[in-house]
């Protein structure tokens, strides 16, 4: 009789701690801004966590703003995040700062480095954060750039569930070649060090384009057909080089917009991202 006790209590221990570590825990939504992850003051990010988050179930997506690689801030996408979270209700919003180039500091790939390691900063804490390493990966321009570099050219170290270009440069090569606007090659010469003659290897492996293979990212883009900055041929050629490698992908052209927009517009570009991550993220 006192073994059967025993027994009970041990079994009734082991449902209480099994009920115990299942339970959830209802999380409220909290911003914790200007999180370091380098030692440089750009070198931050903010995030926003949703209300009811879980390491299991809350995806994430990480916002890099443009500005030519010298120029913004996060603060540029800051209040577009309140718009997605109408979208994107349940996902955690990480909104990243890098070092800028200038004419003598923070050549490329600086920031091409400082993305990988915001996106690793940021997986070593999703367990303290309550937040699953399901990325997703956005940007806008040289931010867009970014974002597909990332996800194309570290898809092994850093798996993206999808990315999301607004206008991004993806073959810088051509992008010099065949400039939208005059001044890009004088830029990108001083940026990358060179001209693509004077160093080819560079512009090769900081285009996002030349690392797309089979198993990359699904991708959206999105492209003005006025863009005085990024031509759309360059959402072409990325466009071209997934339909090659068989990745899934969507490319929506605006043909009256420029480098940008806003109003209605902008919201059929939020809704074309929830479908676009509801059908490939679940």
């Amino acid at each position: 009789m006192k073994t059967l006790i025993v027994l009970v209590a041990m079994i009734s221990n082991i449902l209480t701690a099994g009920c115990v570590k299942s339970a959830k825990i209802n999380l409220p939504a909290e911003i914790i801004s200007n999180q370091s992850y380098g030692k440089d003051t750009k070198q931050v990010y903010d995030i926003y966590l949703p209300e009811g988050r879980t390491a299991e179930e809350t995806k994430v997506m990480f916002l890099f703003h443009g500005g030519s690689w010298s120029g913004g801030d996060k603060r540029d996408f800051a209040h577009y995040i309140d718009s997605l979270k109408v979208y994107l209700p349940d996902y955690a919003f990480v909104n990243v700062n890098y070092r800028l180039a200038n004419y003598t500091e923070n050549k490329f790939p600086t920031q091409e480095m400082d993305v990988k390691s915001a996106v690793q900063e940021v997986l070593k804490k999703s367990s303290a954060y309550h937040i699953s390493k399901e990325i997703i990966l956005l940007g806008a321009s040289s931010g867009a750039h970014l974002a597909l570099l990332q996800a194309y050219k570290y898809a092994e170290d850093i798996p993206v569930k999808a990315v999301i270009s607004f206008f991004g440069p993806t073959d810088i090569r051509d992008m010099y070649n065949d400039p939208a606007n005059p001044q890009i090659p004088y830029w990108l010469n001083i940026l990358l060090g060179g001209t693509p003659a004077q160093n080819g290897k560079i512009y090769d492996e900081s285009s996002p384009l030349n690392y797309v293979h089979a198993g990359s990212a699904p991708t959206l883009i999105f492209q003005g057909g006025k863009d005085p900055l990024v031509s759309p041929s360059q959402a072409y050629l990325l466009q071209k080089k997934l339909e090659q490698a068989g990745v899934a992908n969507q490319l929506v052209v605006y043909p009256a917009e420029g480098h940008g927009w806003i109003g209605s517009t902008l919201h059929d570009s939020f809704e074309k991202i929830a479908k676009f991550l509801h059908e490939i993220a679940g």
